[in-house]
């Protein structure tokens, strides 16, 4: 299956350089590939040129008794028919049999958010005397503070932060930027960070690190990976019994901005969505939201 393995890896080249994907998003598209190629192998087609519907139809099914959950699924529909769009440009197959193929109906689960207390009980078990506590407080701040992507948090460079005009200028989906005001608490843990504990985690690396924000314990650029392993310290340290990830902080930063009246068109830009309807999904409201409106509108409240 060598044509496979080189329109796989000319696709994903594609979207490194030509879609400017982000990392996670390439790894969706890797696995959703591997997926479809070892279906492939198994049924005995050596050529992407020679599926049909009919082969789309009974991958789906399995897909489906293996328990994948419909929201991969559609994934899976979508890379797949992207990647027979690419091969379609590339002359390397006539048609695309998963272009008619019905998306599943996705499932709506409200996000999963913390309340203002459970948000306060994280900081609460922060250690700031140290370099990696200083820097620790900074990311979770910054990542309350602004609501953005665990991704576009690690690629921040020094001077993207504007302490003058109080925002970051984060680096998003498609390489679309955008700039995100940012309060006195988180502001007050980066200066903190900056000049003090960054500057011991720089002194430990002699290679050129000198521009990105967030350091390891090297004094090299912190990973995606890493913040999502010092948001689950946290939230142990904190005796949080929910699973958090820096996502979570992201759904808490919308839900929070939603619930004390901020419009949804505002949120939208702040989150970098390219679609309004990515950002209604937290026009949900809290149960003390409920209450209030119950307590100030019905007549016998």
């Amino acid at each position: 299956m060598v044509l496979q393995s080189d329109s796989v890896n000319s696709f994903i080249t594609y979207l490194k350089v030509e879609k400017h994907y982000t990392e996670n998003t390439i790894i969706n598209y890797k696995s959703d590939l591997a997926e479809f190629c070892i279906f492939l192998k198994k049924e005995g087609i050596s050529q992407f040129a020679s599926v049909n519907y009919a082969d789309v139809r009974l991958f789906l099914t399995e897909l489906h008794e293996r328990g994948f959950a419909r929201n991969t699924v559609t994934r899976m529909i979508s890379s797949l028919r992207s990647f027979y769009r690419f091969l379609i440009v590339e002359k390397k197959v006539d048609r695309n049999p998963f272009q008619s193929t019905a998306l599943p109906k996705k499932e709506h689960r409200l996000p999963n958010f913390l309340y203002e207390e459970e948000v306060a009980a994280l900081f609460r078990v922060l250690d700031v005397s140290t370099p990696l506590g200083q820097r620790n407080q900074a990311i979770l701040e910054l990542l309350y503070a602004t609501g953005i992507r665990v991704s576009e948090c690690v690629s921040l460079d020094v001077h993207d932060l504007d302490f003058s005009l109080e925002h970051v200028l984060v680096s998003g989906k498609g390489n679309r930027e955008r700039y995100i005001p940012i309060g006195s608490f988180a502001i007050d843990a980066l200066k903190t960070y900056i000049q003090d504990g960054r500057m011991r985690l720089l002194s430990k690396n002699k290679s050129n690190e000198a521009e990105a924000l967030f350091l390891n314990y090297k004094g090299t650029r912190l990973s995606s990976r890493s913040v999502r392993t010092i948001v689950k310290q946290i939230v142990d340290k904190a005796s949080l019994h929910k699973n958090i990830s820096p996502h979570v902080l992201r759904h808490t930063f919308a839900t929070h901005l939603l619930n004390a009246g901020a419009d949804l068109r505002s949120v939208q830009e702040l989150l970098g969505h390219a679609q309004l309807s990515s950002t209604q999904i937290y026009t949900h409201v809290t149960k003390e939201t409920l209450r209030d409106v119950y307590n100030t509108y019905h007549p016998r409240a």
